[in-house]
């Protein structure tokens, strides 16, 4: 068995990555915290390029002058320099997409050396290759994996939970729907980084259907929603169209977990008051169906969003697509996507509204009576800055911070969604104390 990473560590916290565009965004996020909490007094960031580590350091420290951070060569397709980086903290926070080309050595040097791990992934086919490859050998090592903290998919997945904890008595959900809403003063450009993700998650469509991992299906009350790809929400004034994001996924994946382990994971060394704690959290989750999608008062934004999928679905599925989508794609994507990426005006001048709209039934009993429709309807929100470079970082800070402090009351090693690592912690709270704010909007009967 391999040593724990935490036993000999130099460092609390390595950032991997720190020098890319939403790396240096992490780093500025993190050196607010450095020194401020016994739980974290170290720091390293590493990458392959120690000049330009040093430049996003000054960049991050701004106005101040750059703190004593060490940095650290280290390179993804150098296994040796990955596992000397792991053997130096107690955590490791990568930010090396697109993680279908630079993530899987990382998280591979994390299990082995059983160091902690955290990443902002939205790449489905990469956490689920992950959690096939390495969650027996991560458990046996005391390695916590967690993908997808950063906006894919902690407002889904806290935001999910917080919203179900809502349907309280006899209440109970059948199917909660995610609309996404961005708001700008000025429209803002995506990242390139993310756009080759999505562009290369076509290419991964196939051998996701025949690898994925299998898992028990949750319990729902009530049948399935029926899928509509455009539809109209007018209380929240947005039309929607659905989105193929990993948000319903990994809600899936907890939902699944927790249908085998209905109080939750287990903590590494929880007191007795925890161990309740924990159980009382998740005996107030209730599953429901549940999906995502991109919402926007405008109509016409609709189908420009329908224009850019139906163009990564066709091209994306031979190279000569993607070679074209990956070389012109502000053309591809009505300028929505560019090599350049936001700039820090339209980022700061950006904020997102997610809005989660669940119908159910106001008492259990009425599941059992033939065509019975929901009765019930419940509006909550999470809402926060401009989720990429913003609201990401601050998600995975604090998802670190949760991390490095609470660590008794977490799962000993293993490959888990954000959900089922951190519902039963105090994320929610901290989340809501830098800017995220999570809202009981409505409670209301449904007409017949």
């Amino acid at each position: 068995m391999a040593v724990s990473g935490s036993s000999k560590a130099k460092f609390d916290i390595v950032i991997l990555g720190a020098s890319g565009f939403t790396g240096k965004h992490v780093l500025k996020e993190a050196l607010k915290f450095l020194n401020t909490s016994l739980n974290f007094n170290s720091l390293a960031i590493a990458g392959r390029d120690p000049t330009k580590l040093a430049q996003t350091l000054r960049w991050a420290a701004q106005p101040n002058p750059p703190p004593s951070v060490p940095i650290i060569a280290a390179d993804t397709s150098d296994a040796p320099s990955l596992r000397s980086l792991c053997a130096q903290t107690r955590l490791l926070l990568s930010c090396v997409g697109p993680y279908r080309r630079h993530g899987a050595p990382v998280a591979a040097a994390c299990v082995e050396s059983g160091c902690d791990y955290l990443d902002i992934t939205g790449e489905t086919e990469f956490m689920e290759r992950v959690e096939r490859e390495h969650h027996a050998r991560a458990v046996a090592n005391g390695a916590l994996l967690v993908s997808a903290c950063g906006f894919d998919s902690v407002p889904a997945e806290m935001g999910f939970l917080f919203h179900s904890r809502q349907w309280v008595g006899p209440a109970r959900p059948n199917r909660v729907g995610a609309y996404l809403g961005l708001e700008s003063e000025r429209r803002i450009v995506g990242n390139f980084g993310t756009f080759e993700s999505a562009v290369m998650a076509v290419k991964d469509l196939k051998e996701l259907g025949q690898s994925r991992v299998d898992r028990v299906r949750p319990k729902i009350p009530g049948p399935p929603p029926k899928g509509e790809i455009i539809e109209h929400q007018k209380k929240i004034g947005l039309w929607g169209v659905t989105l193929p994001s990993p948000d319903a996924t990994l809600v899936g994946r907890t939902l699944s977990i927790l249908t085998e382990s209905p109080h939750g994971l287990p903590g590494l060394n929880e007191s007795a008051e925890m161990v309740e704690k924990r159980k009382a959290f998740w005996a107030s989750v209730k599953p429901a169906h549940f999906g995502v999608k991109l919402g926007s008062k405008s109509l016409l934004h609709m189908f420009g969003f329908v224009f850019i999928g139906i163009m990564i679905g066709l091209l994306g599925r031979t190279s000569v697509g993607r070679w074209l989508l990956l070389k012109y794609p502000s053309i591809f994507t009505l300028g929505g996507f560019s090599k350049s990426g936001p700039s820090e005006e339209e980022i700061a001048s950006a904020s997102f509204k997610m809005w989660f709209v669940g119908h159910g039934f106001s008492d259990e009993s009425l599941v059992a009576q033939e065509n019975t429709k929901p009765d019930m309807e419940i509006i909550t929100r999470v809402m926060g800055p401009e989720m990429g470079y913003v609201t990401t970082p601050i998600i995975l800070v604090q998802c670190a911070l949760v991390l490095l402090s609470q660590r008794n009351n977490l799962p000993k090693g293993g490959v888990y969604p954000p959900g089922i690592v951190f519902g039963a912690t105090d994320l929610q709270e901290r989340l809501q104390q830098n800017g995220i704010s999570f809202d009981m909007i409505s409670k209301s009967s449904l007409s017949s």
